[in-house]
């Protein structure tokens, strides 16, 4: 006689039991085994470090700025003045052969007097000034001579070096924070019994000549027959920023 169901020895699961357990095994999360770090994790070891870098150099060229000022009654009257007397200073400037002479203002405005809240018409002002450069040397005899040409304004005068020796103090300013950087990190890590391995970046603050300060000079000074007004350059410096990222 033949059996429609299986024949068990000792216990029995159901059929319907069995198929349960082996759906749920299947359907079970495979367990993720733990994988050892990789070479790439040792790219967070990196020291950052910022070394700084200043070259001192003589100053050689003065820039000046200086023009024509003149107050009348009619606005007319006025701009002539200041076009004639600028034209004589200008003149004179580039037969002295003075560097980047432009204009830096021309200026015509109303003049008013306030009497009890009451504004008057007094007449009119006018402006007009120019820059250039000449060598330190040559400044002091040169802005005479301009106020002697007509020039009644000396705004300032400030002192900087060759464009050449600037680009060769850059160069040095850099060589020496990119130095003072390896040598930070070379006492970091030496502190800490590690080994620099290689750098893996490079930033630069690009190296710059901070100018300086101007030096107001009263165009009235000036006006004196005696001596030449005196005109004396100084040290200009030049710094730089390196920083550096050293894996260790």
């Amino acid at each position: 006689m033949k059996l429609n169901r299986p024949l068990c020895l000792g216990y029995c699961v159901p059929s319907t039991l069995l198929g349960l357990t082996v759906l749920l095994g299947l359907s079970s999360p495979i367990q993720a085994q733990a994988q050892p770090p990789t070479v790439s994790d040792a790219q967070y070891r990196v020291l950052s470090v910022t070394g700084q870098g200043t070259e001192t150099i003589q100053t050689t060229e003065a820039q000046v700025r200086l023009g024509v000022e003149v107050q009348g009654t009619t606005a007319e009257a006025v701009q002539k003045q200041v076009a004639s007397r600028s034209a004589a200073v200008v003149s004179l400037l580039k037969a002295r052969k003075v560097e980047k002479l432009e204009t830096t203002g021309i200026n015509l405005s109303p003049n008013y007097s306030y009497n009890n809240g009451q504004r008057r018409l007094m007449g009119y002002r006018g402006r007009n000034m120019v820059s250039f450069r000449v060598d330190i040397a040559a400044a002091g005899p040169l802005m005479d001579d301009a106020v002697k040409a007509g020039a009644s304004r000396i705004d300032r005068v400030s002192f900087v070096a060759a464009e050449d020796a600037i680009a060769a103090a850059q160069k040095q300013a850099l060589t020496q924070a990119t130095q003072d950087a390896q040598a930070q990190a070379r006492a970091v890590l030496s502190a800490l019994n590690l080994s620099p391995k290689d750098v893996i970046s490079i930033q630069i603050n690009r190296a710059n000549a901070p100018a300086p300060p101007p030096i107001p000079i009263q165009a009235t000074a000036l006006r004196t027959e005696a001596d030449s007004t005196p005109v004396v350059g100084g040290e200009q410096s030049v710094q730089a920023a390196v920083t550096l990222h050293i894996r260790y």
